[in-house]
């Protein structure tokens, strides 16, 4: 028995005294609530209303009834508004975990405009460079930039990272400028370990692909870190443009190998399987995409 529905079906018949009417009025048949009604009847084992060929009213039974039914119903539909209220308003607390350098470049400033959007939600942001375990930590939404293995999460891609190799004009001077993928080999190399392929770089150009194995002097997990010991002359590192970016404009680092490219990474938004996803996490994650796919173009 569908309850619910049985609940509407008499209140409708006592508030307009006909099974036609409130057939008309729910869009349904007069046979299907006539129906609801003697299944509510049934189930209560009590009569509720007093029924004729063209009226339907309620016994003592059924206007104590339709008293308590019309107070449920409108409980009820202030629970719907308030769901779609807060849907159509987000607050409450968004837990987000992301990259340290990408928080405090990229998305500080981000985050900063997108509280100014919605002021009624709370952000706690955690910046991490360790992998961390996204339901286990507790979070709505992780960002990672990566190149990711397959997962039980739903990631959902929000821009390409590309990467630059570079280093310092001193470096380069001392050791000269590599003008192909094997010629890696001979220099001190800043890699970040962390990818799918491990240490490994792959390059492509037009003379296809090249997997260097490099003799790293600094394996580290931020790129940050990476950047700072090539401008400070310590060897080649393949590291994101957005960090990089600013060291080559002002010709602390520069670009080599302009001919060859390695595979973008990606900015990804994980979040945990749902049937419904909140609203606060689609809009985070649509400002996101937004946001950075609109200064990429």
């Amino acid at each position: 028995m569908d309850k619910l529905s049985s609940l509407r079906a008499f209140v409708k018949v006592v508030e307009l005294g006909s099974f036609s009417e409130a057939g008309r009025q729910l869009r349904l048949s007069r046979s299907a609530i006539s129906k609801y009604v003697s299944d509510l009847e049934q189930e209560l084992g009590v009569q509720l209303l007093n029924r004729t060929t063209r009226h339907a009213s309620p016994n003592e039974n059924g206007q104590a009834y339709f008293e308590r039914a019309l107070g449920i119903l409108a409980e009820l539909d202030a629970a719907d508004r308030a769901v779609a209220q807060a849907q159509a308003t987000p607050r409450g607390l968004l837990r987000i975990n992301a990259p340290m350098s990408f928080g405090t470049l990229q998305l500080g400033p981000a985050l900063a405009d997108f509280m100014a959007l919605y002021p009624e939600l709370k952000i706690h942001l955690v910046l991490s460079d360790e992998q961390v375990d996204p339901v286990q930590g507790g979070y709505d939404v992780t960002l990672r930039i990566a190149d990711l293995e397959s997962s039980s999460l739903i990631a959902r891609k929000i821009v390409e990272i590309d990467r630059a190799i570079c280093a310092s004009p001193s470096y380069l001077d001392q050791h000269g400028v590599p003008k192909h993928p094997a010629d890696l080999r001979k220099h001190a190399l800043l890699t970040y370990g962390f990818l799918l392929t491990g240490n490994q770089w792959k390059l492509t150009g037009e003379d296809g692909e090249h997997w260097i194995q490099p003799e790293w002097t600094l394996c580290a997990n931020n790129a940050e870190v990476l950047r700072d010991a090539a401008i400070k002359g310590h060897g080649v590192a393949l590291i994101p443009v957005f960090i990089a970016g600013d060291a080559l404009k002002k010709r602390a680092l520069q670009a080599v190998l302009r001919d060859y490219h390695a595979p973008p990474l990606a900015l990804y938004a994980l979040y945990p399987p749902t049937r419904h996803l909140a609203v606060k996490v689609r809009l985070f994650i649509d400002f996101l995409v937004e946001r950075f796919v609109g200064e990429a173009d």
